[in-house]
């Protein structure tokens, strides 16, 4: 796979429309030509401690953070056309699509690929977090839940594996 869009979620709740950031890395022909993040006032607006202990964003950082469809328009042209790619499909997607419904909008049935499931089939033992398998990739994920360090982990994945 040379063209596509890798894209990671971080989320504040257990509430899948509660996304907090995003992060999005765009490969064509197998080299990287944009990338893309952004806060996102989640929905609903309240953060547990579970979530903040994992990516460590709280209510402060995105108090004056774009609602999801803004965020989105800025999203929207850069990976059209393209397949998305995330580590966690069955996570990733499932925000996406939850999301798209809280706000009422249209959602363009994207073709999702899965790092996680591709790993699976390349290397059947052992873990497969998005980090262990960066790793076996060359790639060196020093930033772990951070949407754009995520994405550029998958993608790396992706542009070995995929």
């Amino acid at each position: 796979m040379k063209d596509f869009a890798a894209i990671d979620f971080e989320t504040a709740n257990f509430e899948r429309t509660s996304v907090c950031s995003v992060g999005v890395v765009i490969y064509k022909d197998g080299k990287k030509v944009d990338e893309f993040y952004s806060l996102i006032k989640p929905e609903p607006e309240y953060y547990n401690y579970q979530c903040m202990n994992v990516h460590g964003l709280t209510a402060k950082d995105t108090e004056n953070a774009p609602v999801f469809p803004d965020v989105w328009k800025q999203i929207e042209p850069k990976i059209e056309g393209l397949p998305l790619v995330a580590h966690n499909k069955t996570f990733d997607e499932s925000c996406l699509k939850a999301v798209f419904r809280v706000y009422q909008m249209d959602y363009p049935d994207y073709e999702f690929y899965c790092t996680c499931v591709a790993s699976r089939k390349v290397w059947p033992e052992g873990h497969h977090n998005l980090d262990i398998i960066a790793a076996r990739c060359g790639y060196n994920l020093t930033n772990h839940h951070h949407a754009l360090a995520d994405a550029e982990a998958c993608a790396a994945i992706a542009l070995q594996i995929l």
